[in-house]
């Protein structure tokens, strides 16, 4: 089975082709550059390189957030028509799963983390199962010093995800010699563990459609306006 992988959640962009589980070939940028201009040439440009036709491929997998939501958005449009023109299964694996993918190596809990500002974090604590991850402590945005109390016995813990090096000090004055932090190419998410996810996912039967949509783990200003003006009617 021939999945096609894309990941938009952050400044990163990847894209990645597997055959099953094996790894055809992946694409990461990291530059603040935007999606919408670069991913469709990007898949292209792989499947190129590896003589591969759309008419291959056999399911589309998408990062399905936390993280921008202007790019998650990218991601899943790109991945929701691909896979409507082509009739084939679409699955959704989160964007932290996907990072904490990168600590496979390491033996205790392994906590991804993305920026979500005002000093709040997208994160989660997952374990190593065999050769992929599960989630220990549920996938949620809060504020870091909260999250690092949750924390403090669960130890030792590998920090990943660039936005983790904007809270080291803070991380380093709860936890001390109990946080590690990634290096270089484990701080970005893979678009090949994402695929590894999804042919797990897929193999279980879990397979989305049109109404797949994106797990923001809160909600956009936008929104949270909205509610706010729906409140102060009622009031």
């Amino acid at each position: 089975m021939k999945l096609l992988t894309i990941d938009t959640s952050t400044l990163v962009l990847g894209v990645g082709l597997l055959d099953g589980r094996r790894v055809l070939g992946e694409v990461t940028t990291n530059l603040h550059k935007n999606h919408s201009v670069r991913l469709m040439p990007a898949i292209v440009q792989l499947m190129e390189n590896l003589g591969l036709d759309a008419q291959e491929l056999d399911g589309v997998a998408v990062a399905s957030g936390p993280g921008s939501y202007t790019g998650i958005r990218i991601g899943f449009t790109t991945a929701k028509t691909i896979a409507w023109s082509r009739s084939i299964p679409l699955v959704t694996v989160s964007s932290l799963a996907a990072l904490a993918m990168n600590g496979l190596r390491f033996p205790g809990g392994i906590v991804p983390l993305f920026d979500a500002r005002r000093n709040r974090v997208y994160t989660g604590l997952y374990r190593r199962i065999g050769d992929e991850v599960t989630c220990a402590v549920e996938e949620q945005v809060i504020d870091i010093d909260q999250w690092l109390e949750q924390l403090e016995d669960q130890g030792p813990l590998l920090f990943l995800g660039e936005d983790a090096f904007r809270f080291q000090e803070q991380i380093q004055q709860v936890l001390g010699d109990e946080a590690q932090f990634g290096t270089g190419r484990e701080n970005l998410v893979s678009a090949a563990h994402l695929g590894q996810l999804a042919v797990t996912r897929l193999e279980a039967g879990h397979v989305e459609g049109p109404e797949a949509t994106p797990e923001y783990l809160q909600m956009t200003e936008a929104e949270a306006k909205w509610v706010s003006q729906q409140r102060r009617g009622q009031g």
